[in-house]
């Protein structure tokens, strides 16, 4: 409540006070005691330390949604957070779109994101959640190690970047932490950047890369066909083919197996 509003509220109160007491009988007592009661919620400013927070009593309940397309994975998750006190699983998806269609419908106060889902890209996903809703906290949990994506989600917009490997002993830690409107980043990410301040010129070859180029490095790197990747990215054969091209001439390569032997080298795939 704003603070005109609360001196509004509190003449009001007053001149009330000052009418009932001029009456007698249980009924007007019974009214003062519930107008004292809703003004000291006021003062004291009982209120949810997060936006779209569920109370349990006097506990502010965090409310998440957990996207992932593993329900194994998910069922995981819930365990975890079973361990705190304030957090509620509000909402799963299994896929982006899904994650997209329940923050339209509804408000949450962090997202657990998969980076890779069937269908839309994790990526795309998080560039359009935040596009719609910026100030939404959103933790991506991912598969892959550290070095192969979470710069990429962190310009991406992301709050925060979980492997799966480490949520048993992080996930609850890097909820809270972004949700207090800060960045979660492991040690080994934050010595990362650290050291990552130099110019392009000396960045290794796939980090001169688009994001969706990086995608289209990967799955080539994998063995996937040109036409299995633009199945999985919603793309044309052609439009995969010119990311192709764009990747091996920036990263000064002459087909799939120099790309393969690359990632293989830099860890980049499995």
């Amino acid at each position: 409540m704003k603070p005109d509003t609360v001196k509004i509220a509190d003449g009001f109160a007053v001149k009330l006070f000052f009418v009932l007491s001029l009456s007698n009988g249980y009924l007007v007592n019974f009214l003062l005691l519930t107008i004292e009661s809703l003004f000291i919620h006021v003062y004291t400013g009982k209120s949810c330390c997060y936006r779209n927070t569920w109370r349990k009593g006097d506990i502010c309940m965090i409310k998440i949604l957990i996207a992932d397309d593993h329900t194994i994975v998910r069922e995981g998750l819930k365990q975890i957070l079973m361990e705190t006190n304030d957090m509620v699983v509000a909402a799963e998806a299994g896929n982006g779109q899904e994650v997209l269609d329940k923050i339209w419908k509804d408000d949450f106060d962090v997202v657990v994101l998969d980076i890779a889902m069937p269908g839309r890209s994790g990526l795309d996903v998080l560039k359009e959640l935040k596009s719609y809703k910026q100030k939404l906290p959103v933790l991506v949990l991912s598969m892959y190690p550290e070095d192969q994506y979470a710069v990429r989600v962190l310009r991406a917009g992301a709050d925060g970047y979980l492997t799966k490997e480490s949520a048993p002993n992080d996930l609850i830690t890097a909820i809270r932490k972004v949700c207090s409107g800060k960045k979660y980043i492991s040690p080994f990410l934050a010595e990362k950047l650290a050291f990552g301040l130099e110019t392009d010129a000396a960045k290794p070859s796939h980090e001169l890369l688009s994001d969706r180029e990086y995608q289209v490095m990967c799955r080539i790197a994998s063995g996937k066909t040109v036409k299995e990747i633009g199945d999985e990215l919603s793309l044309s054969v052609k439009t995969i083919s010119t990311y192709r091209a764009r990747i091996l001439e920036k990263m000064h390569m002459k087909n799939n197996a120099e790309l393969t032997h690359y990632a293989i080298q830099n860890h980049l795939v499995d």
